[in-house]
């Protein structure tokens, strides 16, 4: 059953790519990364500035504390079906989304904002919880999930304070739930260089002291979340470096007798001529024990190195990645999605000395006349676990729908397969469905 299903995942994203070759000159597919997951690309400490409403020659004499203020929310409708290896089952179908504020600036120096979030039960089987819709129990939940300040020293550099969502590889959103992880503690930020083609900086700092977990409604210490029954929080710095085709960026987690984790990842971009883009990345993750090593009891460290390749052409990606765990524990990402290249819909791929090779191929059918449709098909291979354990494959399908214009804008319809199968255990294979909607109002 294994080789079977293995044989068939090589070849949907084979024959997916050939369906592709006719149409070019296409937009180029979105990112590679799975959903919830930060890559070094995607790091972004600040709030991104909203639309502009009133242009500078506006003749508004409000405050600009008034003038800027923003409010924008989401509607969002998740079901999770999920029937897992030891013949329990996860389900739910829930509603909610949220409601968000930022004001302007107070004397262009400080703005304040807030986002409130619910997730409300439709149909949830008391049966069948861990869907990570719902609280424990399935139950409905509503939170003020982020209420904060940020500070603006001048055009280039900005700190912030408060309960906010941060996106960097191991403290993240990891938005792939009815509510995102939100945070909470103080961070500083900015930006160098970029302007004319010249080498360009981001860079950020930060202490959290507590995170809002994606199904939660109130904030633990970050220690906790990672599973020690003590109060720590964590130091985070990083940065990121980009000129031309090529970025490389790097950061540090430290947490004080838990976990001290290191990720780098670097990426080189060429095109190749015919419409062909060529984007080549690689990670590296080193994480080890802190201190009183509070969060095993005993003294861990473990790494794990990873490449990716992304050809695209047109309408079409096609991506292959690798990624090999050392021997040392598990890997762990308590505060995020895992950032790992071969972390998919149902798997991490993190187990100590599992290796993972992975294929995905997306495409585009906009000009195929399936105006703003997406899909991709993606198969990940696990290895180099050994008995009592097994080694996990996976095939995940996904189509979307998310228009980028006209009165549909703002709205998307994402619906997600996964099949997971063990290499030997004759345990039955996981299934997962989810169905997402959304939809995003603009600001006002």
């Amino acid at each position: 059953m294994e080789q079977s299903l293995t044989s068939r995942a090589v070849l949907v994203p084979m024959l997916l790519l050939g369906c592709m070759a006719p149409a070019l000159g296409q937009e180029r597919p979105a990112s590679s990364s799975e959903a919830g997951a930060t890559n070094i690309d995607d790091f972004e400490m600040g709030t991104p500035e909203a639309d502009k409403v009133n242009p500078p020659e506006s003749r508004d004499e409000r405050s600009p504390f008034t003038r800027d203020s923003r409010f924008s929310g989401q509607l969002r409708s998740f079901y999770f079906n999920q029937e897992n290896f030891n013949h329990s089952r996860e389900e739910a179908w829930t509603t909610g989304g949220s409601l968000a504020y930022r004001s302007g600036y107070f004397a262009d120096f400080v703005r304040v904002g807030a986002v409130a979030y619910t997730s409300q039960r439709l149909w949830a089987p008391e049966c069948c919880g861990g869907t990570q819709l719902l609280q424990p129990g399935q139950k409905a939940y509503t939170t003020l999930g982020q209420a904060y300040g940020e500070i603006k020293f001048d055009q280039r550099l900005a700190a912030a304070f408060g309960r906010k969502e941060y996106s960097t590889p191991y403290i993240s959103g990891n938005d792939s739930r009815m509510t995102p992880n939100t945070f909470e503690g103080v961070s500083a930020y900015g930006s160098a260089g970029g302007q004319d083609g010249a080498p360009a900086w981001r860079f950020g700092g930060a202490y959290i002291s507590k995170i809002k977990e994606r199904d939660a409604e109130d904030f633990v210490s970050m220690s906790a979340a990672a599973g020690a029954k003590v109060n720590r929080g964590v130091y985070a710095a990083g940065g990121r470096f980009e000129y031309g085709g090529f970025a490389l960026g790097a950061f540090n987690y430290y947490s004080a007798d838990i976990i001290n984790i290191f990720y780098s990842e670097a990426r080189y971009r060429m095109p190749l001529g015919g419409g062909n883009t060529l984007t080549v990345r690689t990670q590296f993750t080193d994480q080890r024990s802190t201190g009183d090593d509070l969060l095993t009891g005993k003294a861990f460290a473990t790494r794990q190195g990873g490449v990716k390749a992304d050809l695209s052409h047109g309408a079409a990606l096609l991506t292959v990645g690798y990624t090999k765990n050392a021997n040392g524990a598990d890997l762990q990402a308590p505060w995020s999605a895992f950032p790992s290249y071969t972390y998919s819909q149902v798997e991490a791929f993190s187990t100590a000395g599992e290796s993972a090779s992975m294929v995905r191929a997306a495409y585009d059918f906009s000009k195929l006349g399936a105006k703003d449709v997406s899909a991709y098909a993606l198969l990940v291979a696990g290895g180099g676990i050994k008995a009592p354990n097994y080694n996990n494959n996976e095939l995940d399908l996904n189509v979307q729908w998310a228009p980028k214009d006209g009165e549909w804008r703002g709205l998307s319809l994402r619906l997600r397969y996964a099949y997971v199968t063990q290499q030997g255990g004759g345990n039955p294979d996981t299934k997962n469905i989810r169905l997402v909607l959304n939809y995003d109002f603009p600001n006002r």
